[in-house]
């Protein structure tokens, strides 16, 4: 029998991130939901601030998986693409920024989706996450 290892994010780091976002989030004054996803998209940490609000949860999961799944930060997509991606993938996929893949030694170990604030500063709190955790 073959088979081969697949990188995973723990849930140690996980958690992290969601505190981490949910923190950045508050400091300029948005409450945001984080989803925290493996490869394999499975959902590994979730967390959504007080006040968030309920669509945010979704989003914050579909840019999570679309970093996790293309391997880029969202919002790459052409104009082509961000609406046919996403019905191919019965909408898993977003092209709206604020999703990063999270790479560790230069290995995709999972992604993670912000959503609750404008797309600025979704980006903006995705973009403090990786500095503060040193992601790629």
């Amino acid at each position: 029998m073959k088979y081969f290892e697949v990188p995973t994010v723990t849930y140690e780091t996980a958690v992290e991130i969601v505190n981490v976002a949910i923190l950045a989030g508050k400091e300029i004054g948005v409450a945001v939901s984080v989803a925290v996803v493996d490869p394999g998209l499975n959902l590994v940490a979730f967390g959504k601030a007080d006040g968030a609000t309920a669509h945010s949860i979704e989003t914050s999961r579909r840019k999570a998986n679309t970093a996790a799944s293309t391997k880029k930060e969202t919002g790459w997509m052409s104009e082509e693409l961000e609406v046919k991606l996403p019905l191919g993938a019965n909408n898993l996929l977003t092209n709206i920024p604020g999703g990063h893949p999270i790479n560790f030694d230069e290995k995709i170990v999972g992604g993670f989706g912000i959503a609750g604030g404008t797309v600025e500063q979704d980006a903006q709190v995705a973009e403090t996450v990786k500095q503060k955790l040193g992601l790629e």
